[in-house]
């Protein structure tokens, strides 16, 4: 089973958020991949699905942001699934908006859903789609303040044109997973 861990914070004043892109791109795997994220468990909405002949489950951790490793291991355990088969997508303030980086393993950089897992899942050994935020234009702004705060318009239209190209580069990473 792949887990594919979508981050961000539950609620509606949340959902246009810089901090949720991970919510954002997962409801589109969902949409596009007819994979329901309609099930309630592991502190989680889930969805289990097959893609290229590969058992997936997408979830969207309820545990807001900060503790999204209680989610992930919960959803890992159950499954009996390794680290090395989960997915993470998160936001990431050190690249500019809309670039997007896979890796795996590796620190938290500050972003504390990666810190939590981290701490939960006791390994940093999985894969992650860092999808770039960028940092606030505005000095003064603290982080916390500017990923908690609305996407533009135009950088959310911005990210729905990309959501296809995320989609096949998250495909791709399932063939680096046994």
């Amino acid at each position: 089973m792949i887990i594919i861990s979508c981050l961000g914070n539950p609620g509606a004043q949340y959902r246009r958020n810089r901090h949720n892109i991970g919510f954002i791109i997962g409801s589109y795997l969902s949409t596009h991949w007819k994979i329901p994220v309609s099930k309630n468990s592991f502190s989680s909405l889930y969805g289990t699905g097959t893609i290229e002949s590969r058992d997936i489950c997408i979830i969207l951790p309820q545990t807001y942001m900060n503790n999204s490793g209680q989610s992930v291991k919960k959803a890992l355990d159950y499954f009996r699934t390794d680290p090395s088969s989960l997915i993470v997508i998160h936001d990431e303030i050190e690249l500019d908006f809309g670039v997007y980086k896979t890796k795996f393993g590796g620190g938290h950089k500050g972003q504390n859903g990666i810190r939590s897992i981290i701490e939960h899942l006791g390994t940093p050994d999985f894969h992650r789609l860092r999808f770039g935020v960028g940092r606030s234009p505005v000095p003064q702004v603290s982080v916390a303040d500017y990923v908690l705060s609305d996407f533009s318009e135009i950088e959310l239209e911005q990210v729905q044109l990309m959501l296809p190209e995320i989609a096949n580069t998250i495909q791709t990473l399932f063939r680096s997973i046994e």
